[in-house]
Order: structure tokens, then C-alpha cells, then sequence
């Protein structure tokens, strides 16, 4: 069983910046794609960002100021965030597949494993 715990999420102004994290337990990390979704109230959980072993990608409303990345040796990947807007402010949450291709996957149901979240809140 693969268990993953976000971390890094806060309370920031806006055009701040915040670095999550997501660590990894069980299975072997490499083999996994890994994806983060943001959930606000009252809206359907989003794709943020993805990575596989060779490709990112990013939702249109983070693409040039979100960066994911993953170190494979510490069992992390990261989301960094910068010029943060009020919009970006909902509960961040990892998510994990074993999966061995290239392409970026963006689909809530297509993941197997997720984390609890942390909160992100961005103030104007």
C-alpha cells in the first residue's frame, strides 16, 4: 500500500510563494506517476500538475507560475508555487499511480492513491 502526506501548505499574501511537498511511502516511487489536484469549497476537485518519468504538465490556471518536480532518491515530488493569487487558495492534495508511460495523467478517477491535503490560503 502506497501512502502519501502533503506538507508546506499556509497562509500566504498575495503573490507570494509556497513549496509543497509530497512524500512517499511504500512501492517503488520511480514507477509512479504523480499528479496534484486542488479542492475550494463548494467546487469539483481540479487538476493542478503532473509528472511522469519523463514529462510535466500543467492546468491552465497555474501554467507559468506552478512547477512540479519530483526527486526520486527522497520519495518527494514538489509543487512550486509563486505569484499566488486569492483563486489558488482550496486544499492541495497529492495523488499517485503506478504507471511506467509518458503521458501526463488528469483524471481524479485514474489515480490510485491519495493523501490527506493541506490548506493553502491566499490573502489580497
Amino acid at each position: 500500500q502506497v501512502q502519501l502526506v502533503e506538507s508546506g501548505g499556509g497562509l500566504v499574501q498575495a503573490g507570494g510563494s509556497l513549496r509543497l511537498s509530497c512524500a512517499a511511502s511504500g512501492g517503488t516511487f520511480s514507477e509512479y506517476a504523480v499528479g496534484w489536484f486542488r479542492q475550494a469549497p463548494g467546487k469539483e476537485r481540479e487538476w493542478v500538475a503532473g509528472i511522469s518519468s519523463s514529462t510535466t504538465g500543467y492546468g491552465d490556471s497555474v501554467r507559468g507560475r506552478f512547477t512540479i518536480s519530483r526527486d526520486n532518491a527522497k520519495n518527494t515530488v514538489y509543487l512550486q508555487m509563486n505569484s499566488l493569487k486569492p483563486d489558488d487558495t482550496a486544499v492541495y492534495y497529492c495523488a499517485s499511480k503506478k504507471y511506467s508511460g509518458s503521458l501526463i495523467l488528469i483524471n481524479v478517477g485514474t489515480y490510485e492513491y491519495w493523501g490527506q491535503g493541506t490548506q493553502v490560503t491566499v490573502s489580497s
